[in-house]
């Protein structure tokens, strides 16, 4: 797959996001995976079923757990799209819905399999061709919707769990943000001692604001 989706280059990008704002994958450990897997019960809010294992499978794809820890999957960025699709990102459904069904038809065409069945080496091949717009039967291109879908897994791994995604704080784990705070110790500006983390959502403390989800 493209360098451009592998966990290191998501992860490096996300250092950058945080800090502004407050190659191919290895196997996935079963035991991360489990962790995650608990937690599918959860009403969807707008997607359909079908569309959800769809999404599942393409954002577990993105962001794999790995030796390193669990992925996008286990930090529910599927239920932060399934919300925000009802919310802030309402205006993306009919691209969602389109996409989602464009690539479980490509991986049928291609490959004579739902893309949720397909092996990982297959998933990661449809994918890089997704990316790089040579699919056909997506609106706008393949292209667009991977960079959209892309997006999204990255935003609901790594933003405040209020928001649905980043279960468990996983995201945050992985990256080593400690979370949001409102008084700043001498403890923690001290650089030879990695912080503890909050375990709090922003929106633990009265003085911030909810945002539309």
């Amino acid at each position: 797959m493209n360098t451009s989706l592998t966990r290191r280059a998501v992860l490096k990008q996300l250092g950058v996001m945080i800090g502004v704002a407050a190659g191919i994958p290895l196997p996935v450990r079963a035991a991360a995976r489990s962790q995650g897997l608990t937690a599918m019960s959860n009403a969807l809010v707008t997607l359909n079923a079908a569309e959800a294992e769809v999404l599942r499978a393409v954002i577990s794809r993105l962001i794999p757990a790995d030796q390193n820890g669990p992925g996008a999957l286990e930090a529910r960025a599927d239920r932060f799209i399934d919300r925000a699709l009802a919310g802030a990102l309402r205006n993306q459904r009919p691209a969602y819905a389109s996409g989602l069904a464009a690539v479980d038809s490509y991986a049928q065409s291609s490959k004579k399999l739902p893309f949720a069945k397909l092996p990982a080496d297959d998933q990661d091949a449809i994918l890089t061709e997704m990316q790089a717009n040579r699919v056909t039967g997506f609106t706008g291109g393949s292209g667009q919707f991977f960079n959209l879908v892309r997006t999204h897994t990255i935003q609901g791994t790594f933003s405040d769990p209020f928001y649905g995604g980043n279960e468990n704080f996983i995201g945050w784990d992985l990256i080593g943000y400690p979370g949001a705070r409102i008084v700043v110790s001498a403890n923690l500006q001290r650089m030879d001692v990695k912080p503890e983390p909050s375990r709090k959502s922003a929106y633990d403390y009265g003085m911030f604001n909810k945002g539309e989800f």
